[in-house]
C-alpha cells in the first residue's frame, strides 16, 4: 500500500464534508481596537484556503476562533450547518497543526500518533488500525518506535500531520507548521502537504506569514489587514489583479507608477498617460474615478533596453542605480524621473545586459499592468 493510498484509506472510512462558513466574525480583547473586526468567509468543501497578512493582522485569532481555543465577541463558526461556538475543541472535529509539533516527548511515535483516539476511547482494534495507516501516509513506518527528540524538524512535522488526520477530522488546520523548518525542507513539505491535501479533499485553513508558502499551496489566499479581509481570492488574482495597493505591495514586489487617467477605452480598459505615452491597461474596478490612481507593474513585467544612443526620453528614460545577480535572476534599481524602480530578468545573458550607470529605456507590456485606486 502506497502512502497516499494509506490516507485515502484512513479518510473514507468517515463521512468527510466540511463546509466552514464564518459569519460576521469579531474578536476585542478590550485594548481599543478589534482583532478581527466583522469577518465573513465561505470555505467550500475539500478547499484548501490559507490567511494571510503581516503581524496583528487577526489571522491567528482567526484561526484559533474556528478550533475553539478562542471565544468571538460576536458572529459565527458554522461546519455544514452546525453552529460550533458552543461545541468545545475537543469535540469540534477538526485536528491543528502546530507551529511547534507539540509532541509529546516520554511517547514513541507510534504514541503520538494514537494519543487522540485514545482520548476518544477508540476501540483498540481500530485505534491500531487508523495508527498504521497514518504513520504509512506520512512514511514512518520505520520510526515509529523512536522518540521525537530522535527525529529531524521535516520529520516532526510528519509526526504532527499524521497525529492530526488519524482523528479523520472534518477541517484540518495549520497554525505556521513550517515556520521552524529551513527553507529547503520547507519547500518540500509544503508541496507534501498540499499534495496529500488534494488527494484526500479535507477543508483546510493554513495560517502562514510567508507569501510564497501561501502563494504555493492555496486554492485561496485571504488577505487580512488590521482585523478585516482586504481580499479572498486564488493566487493568481491576489497577484495580477489585487483589490488594493496594500494587497499589491504585501503580495510580491511592486512598483507604483503615478498615472493620469486621459479618457476610456473599450473591453475593460482605461486609457492613461505613464512613463511618458499613452496606453490602455486594465483596472480595478473604483481605478479610473480615484483621484490619484497608481499602476501596478511587476518587476519582472519591466523591460530594460539600452537608451538608443545615449538620448534620453523624457519620462521613460532612467539610469541604473545597481545590479544584483541571484544565478537564475538579475534585478536591477533604475532611477527614473517618478524615483526607483525594481525589474528583473530572468535566466539573464549577462553579456546583453545593461551595466551600473547606463542609461535604459524602461517599458513593459500593457496587459500585465493594473491600475489601482490610491
Amino acid at each position: 500500500m502506497t502512502d497516499l493510498d494509506a490516507a485515502e484509506t484512513l479518510v473514507a472510512s468517515t463521512d468527510v464534508t466540511g463546509r466552514l462558513t464564518l459569519s460576521s466574525l469579531v474578536k476585542d480583547f478590550g485594548t481599543g481596537s478589534r482583532a478581527v473586526d466583522g469577518i465573513h468567509l465561505n470555505i467550500e468543501p475539500g478547499e484548501f484556503v490559507t490567511l494571510l497578512g503581516p503581524s496583528g493582522c487577526g489571522k491567528t485569532t482567526t484561526l484559533r476562533m474556528i478550533a475553539g481555543f478562542e471565544s468571538p465577541t460576536s458572529g459565527s463558526v458554522d461546519l455544514d450547518g452546525v453552529d460550533m461556538i458552543s461545541v468545545p475543541p475537543n469535540k469540534r472535529p477538526m485536528s491543528m497543526v502546530f507551529q511547534s509539533y507539540a509532541l509529546f516527548p516520554h511517547m514513541s511515535v507510534r504514541e503520538n500518533v494514537a494519543y487522540g483516539l485514545r482520548l476518544r476511547r477508540e476501540p483498540a482494534a481500530q485505534r491500531d488500525h487508523d495508527v498504521d495507516l497514518a504513520l504509512t501516509s506520512m512514511n514512518l513506518v520505520a520510526m515509529a518506535d523512536r522518540a521525537p527528540n530522535q527525529l529531524s524538524g521535516g520529520q516532526q512535522q510528519r509526526v504532527a500531520l499524521a497525529r492530526a488526520m488519524v482523528m479523520k477530522p472534518k477541517v484540518l488546520l495549520f497554525d505556521e507548521p513550517l515556520s521552524n523548518l529551513d527553507a529547503k525542507l520547507r519547500e518540500q513539505m509544503r508541496l507534501e502537504i498540499r499534495r496529500l491535501q488534494r488527494r484526500l479533499g479535507i477543508t483546510s485553513v493554513y495560517v502562514t506569514h510567508d507569501q510564497a508558502e501561501a502563494m504555493a499551496m492555496s486554492d485561496r489566499v485571504v488577505v487580512m489587514n488590521k482585523g478585516r479581509i482586504e481580499q479572498a481570492a486564488p493566487p493568481d488574482e491576489i497577484y495580477r489583479k489585487p483589490a488594493s495597493v496594500f494587497v499589491a505591495d504585501f503580495i510580491g514586489r511592486a512598483n507604483f507608477l503615478p498615472v493620469t487617467v486621459v479618457g476610456s477605452s473599450t473591453d475593460g480598459m482605461v486609457d492613461v498617460d505613464v512613463l511618458g505615452q499613452r496606453v490602455a491597461v486594465p483596472h480595478h474596478l473604483d481605478a479610473p474615478g480615484s483621484d490619484s490612481p497608481v499602476l501596478l507593474v511587476r518587476p519582472e513585467s519591466i523591460r530594460l533596453q539600452p537608451a538608443p544612443d545615449g538620448q534620453t526620453i523624457a519620462g521613460r528614460t532612467g539610469r541604473v542605480l545597481a545590479t544584483v545577480f541571484y544565478g537564475e535572476h538579475v534585478e536591477f534599481e533604475v532611477e527614473m524621473e517618478h524615483g526607483t524602480l525594481l525589474a528583473v530578468v530572468s535566466d539573464p545573458e549577462l553579456s546583453a545586459l545593461p551595466a551600473e550607470d547606463d542609461l535604459v529605456s524602461v517599458g513593459f507590456s500593457p496587459s500585465k499592468v493594473w491600475l489601482l485606486p490610491a
